[in-house]
């Protein structure tokens, strides 16, 4: 496939090599930390502000046509930045580096809550992790809310998005179909308003193919990409019978990746009613655990699958053993999991492309992204006031001026994602040892 060259806006800049984008694309993979909107502020961080591969603009669509699609956006973002920058082997690489050092990283944690026990130094070593991903998931919202709530429209799109997550519950698929049909007949109404993310550069290099050409290309990566998401299902089946664990939760893992909108906490909900309670392969106190591992490793919060798949195999693992069989679960989990996505991108991408100018489009995508805004700094809160108020040892005194700090650094000082993430890590790391 052709490669795609890339200019931010204003500032053009020289495209990165495929090696050098590859060893950035598995850099990010060891640091992507703090779920999907703290990886979303790391990758806008590096692709957009600092090295400038991506334009602002580019980098805006790319995420809200990824909020629209089942399963983890942020990983579904990485391979959509890699296929502008590289063409299809961008992409490959990008969402698969995503993934596979937190896979490695999830694999041996799983491995060692199954054998030694409930991991308690794990919340020492993270609880300063956490507190600088509260400052990263803030310094998103302040950033994007510069870029994209440029009226009195748009921020009450955001202050709306926070009220409804916040005090109503609103489910975030219902939330961000809300804000698209808002955005899509706002801009018919309003053009001035609503458009502010119709396209500011030329796109002329990318040259999007003939509709023929669209369709043949869409049905050979359904048809590749379908073979290669059902033929591991298909073989463990044949390996091991078609009403074996490793099989019954293979097929179970690959509907919810085709059903997973909403981020991992939906994901969990559904897990739950028929993983837990239907088929009984883990109980909810090990989805919890599983979980919180999860939380404390890089790469999507949706790897919590790949933990669930790991344990309900160890406990189930029929005529192999048990190491045998949960790697071979994870393995599996993770596979059916995150194919889909590559698909999806492969697919969806270059129509993507060609609909940056159709204004009722970049109305709803400006009102999705204004969402998102609010729904960012919901998280932000809420996940603080966990963090700085866990039970039992009370307010957290020591963690809010590092979280302060850490805001006002990425904000205003520019401080690199990366720093402050090790500086949480060493925080967390000396409270620990002080404390024993």
């Amino acid at each position: 496939m052709k490669e795609m060259s890339v200019r931010a806006a204003g500032t053009p800049q020289p495209l990165p090599s495929f090696g050098e984008a590859c060893r950035f694309w598995l850099q990010l993979g060891f640091i992507s930390f703090g779920g999907p909107a703290g990886q979303i502020a790391i990758m806008h961080e590096e692709l957009v502000e600092r090295r400038r591969w991506i334009s602002e603009e580019r980098f805006l669509h790319a995420l809200n046509y990824c909020m629209l699609l089942p399963g983890p956006e942020a990983q579904q973002l990485a391979t959509y930045a890699g296929w502008l920058l590289h063409g299809t082997r961008g992409g490959l690489v990008a969402g698969t580096l995503f993934v596979l050092p937190a896979a490695v990283i999830l694999w041996a944690m799983s491995w060692a809550y199954v054998v030694y026990g409930q991991l308690p130094w794990v919340g020492g070593m993270f609880s300063g992790l956490k507190i600088v991903v509260i400052a990263i998931l803030a310094a998103a919202a302040v950033r994007l809310g510069r870029k994209v709530l440029q009226n009195g429209v748009l921020a009450g799109v955001a202050v709306a998005a926070f009220v409804l997550i916040a005090l109503l519950q609103m489910p975030f698929p219902l939330l961000i179909v809300a804000a698209a049909v808002f955005g899509w007949f706002g801009a018919r109404l309003r053009p001035a308003t609503f458009g502010v993310l119709t396209r500011q550069e030329s796109v002329g290099d990318i040259g999007p193919p003939a509709k023929l050409v669209l369709i043949a290309r869409g049905l050979k990566i359904v048809g590749i990409g379908g073979a290669l998401w059902a033929l591991p299902l298909l073989g463990v089946g044949l390996w091991q019978g078609w009403k074996d664990t490793l099989f019954q939760q293979g097929l179970f893992f690959s509907k919810t990746a085709v059903v997973s909108f909403g981020g991992a906490y939906s994901v969990l909900t559904y897990v739950s009613q028929y993983y837990v309670d239907k088929f009984g392969y883990v109980t909810q106190h090990q989805l919890l655990d599983g979980l919180g591992l999860a939380e404390t490793t890089p790469g999507p919060l949706i790897m919590v699958l790949q933990f669930v798949g790991f344990l309900g195999a160890w406990q189930h693992p029929g005529g192999l053993s048990p190491l045998c069989a949960a790697t071979v679960g994870a393995a599996l989990t993770t596979w059916v999991t995150f194919v889909p996505s590559f698909i999806w991108i492969f697919l969806g991408a270059p129509y993507v492309e060609r609909l940056r100018n159709h204004l009722p489009l970049a109305g709803a995508l400006s009102a999705i992204t204004a969402a998102v805004v609010g729904v960012i700094a919901h998280l932000a809160v809420q996940l603080g006031s966990k963090v700085f108020w866990a039970e039992p040892t009370g307010f957290d005194f020591l963690g809010v001026p590092l979280a302060v700090m850490a805001f006002v650094g990425l904000t205003r000082w520019k401080w690199g994602v990366i720093p402050v993430i090790l500086a949480g890590v060493l925080f967390g790391i000396g409270r620990f040892l002080l404390a024993r």
